[in-house]
């Protein structure tokens, strides 16, 4: 039975908070809060299911903008096959990353934002990840180009900080020449 999830909203204060890391081995129903997040991301990226759940599109949630203040977020990647794939990453640190700095071309979204925001975000191209998975097993993983930037955006959650305040509020597209459109 899918239960779609109340997605806080910017203006409320809980998205501010730094998230606390989280505990394993984690609970059944901490299991089954995961798997509802995955389950609504996918179905936000199936349309049938997106206009009857009036969902919107994304790919990553983290835990906070349920408001759950754990440091854990997921991202459900559609593939060319039209297969999903997904990720959980609790705890996550970027342990190195490119010198190389891109944007979203359209300008980033977020589930907790329901608003256009124009301007760019500069995020490094490539990043590298230590966190553990839904079990509590520590894995390292290296993304590029979307997933980086997603998985940066969602690091961001964990430590009360939205995508809006990384614009320059003066100047939205400053320096936007330095960086490579994705």
């Amino acid at each position: 039975m899918f239960k779609k999830l109340k997605i806080l909203n910017e203006k409320d204060k809980r998205l501010r908070t730094i998230s606390k890391d989280v505990i394993f081995p984690l609970t059944d129903d901490e299991k089954k809060v995961i798997n509802n997040a995955m389950e609504n991301l996918k179905y936000s990226q199936i349309e049938k299911y997106a206009k009857k759940y009036d969902l919107r599109a994304g790919w990553g949630l983290s835990a906070i903008q349920i408001g759950i203040a754990k440091r854990w977020f997921v991202i459900v990647e559609e593939q060319e096959d039209h297969t999903f794939k997904n990720y959980f990453f609790a705890n996550p640190k970027i342990i190195s990353n490119s010198t190389e700095k891109i944007y979203v071309e359209q300008g980033e979204g977020c589930l907790s934002v329901n608003r256009e925001v124009p301007g760019i975000i500069p995020r490094y191209a490539r990043i590298t990840v230590e966190a553990y998975d839904i079990d509590g097993n520590k894995f390292k993983i290296r993304l590029r180009e979307d997933l980086s930037i997603c998985v940066q955006h969602e690091i961001d959650h964990l430590n009360g900080i939205l995508f809006v305040d990384r614009i320059d509020k003066k100047k939205p597209y400053k320096d936007k020449e330095k960086y490579r459109a994705i």
